[in-house]
């Protein structure tokens, strides 16, 4: 397939990895221009691109910048991009350590909606739930065992089975988290969010788990916004998973 992406931090650069990988023609591109995607590009056998090409000809374009940045994204990425190309949203709400306050966003509401009306096309939301590490290391072949689950929400079904054979492709076992309005539930904070679970186990927290919109939203003021001291200023992956597992519930 034919693959864009914006953004190549830790979440967005290891996607455009994996899917090179596999034989994707990956493009990627960030606000800075192509100069400065061109080394990344190289390496990983993809091809840099400028924000105001990353949507000819392809087949998926993939977010993965801040929501803080997405008013920073020309409206003509979204307005050139093809009709049935696949918008999948990576991102994930930080006020407390990241984007500080954004209008109709971080009080119960569903983040992936807020994206998809500000640029005006609908999303697939995936490749949020799980931290880089485990992204980047932790992928497995399909059928192994202890294979970590990856959660993935839309309204079109057909566009989300693509999205969650990327998933699969990308060593993980896609959970199907329902509809993008339902997307909430894989949003930071929400039960078993980047708690490296497989699917039977974030099956059984989900099953389990009582929260609303406005729960989760609180429960991230409470956890992200007192981090430093639930990990007691150990941030290794390890204990970073812990204290996951723990208050996202």
């Amino acid at each position: 397939m034919k693959i864009g992406i914006i953004g190549i931090g830790a979440i967005g650069g290891t996607i455009a990895r994996k899917l090179a990988e596999k034989g994707h023609e990956v493009k990627v591109a960030n606000s800075r221009g192509k100069d400065s995607v061109k080394e990344f590009a190289d390496e990983i056998g993809a091809h840099p691109s400028d924000l105001n090409e990353i949507s000819e000809n392809v087949d998926i374009l993939i977010l993965s910048v801040p929501y803080s940045a997405i008013d920073s994204i020309p409206n003509e990425v979204f307005a050139d991009l093809s009709s049935d190309a696949i918008v999948v949203d990576t991102g994930n709400f930080y006020p407390e350590i990241r984007d500080g306050e954004i209008e109709g966003l971080g009080n119960g509401e569903v983040e992936s909606l807020w994206v998809s009306s500000k640029i005006e096309r609908p999303v697939i939301k995936a490749f949020n739930t799980l931290l880089a590490y485990s992204l980047s290391e932790l992928g497995l072949e399909k059928g192994e065992d202890g294979r970590l689950a990856m959660q993935v929400a839309g309204d079109d079904e057909k566009e989300k089975e693509i999205v969650m054979d990327l998933v699969d492709q990308c060593g993980f076992d896609p959970y199907d988290a329902g509809t993008l309005a339902e997307s909430w539930k894989m949003q930071p904070t929400s039960a078993g969010y980047c708690c490296d679970y497989t699917v039977d186990e974030l099956k059984s927290i989900k099953e389990k788990s009582t929260q609303t919109p406005e729960s989760v939203a609180e429960n991230r003021v409470n956890v992200m916004g007192n981090f430093a001291n639930l990990t007691g200023g150990d941030f290794s992956h390890e204990n970073v998973i812990s204290i996951n597992r723990k208050y996202n519930i």
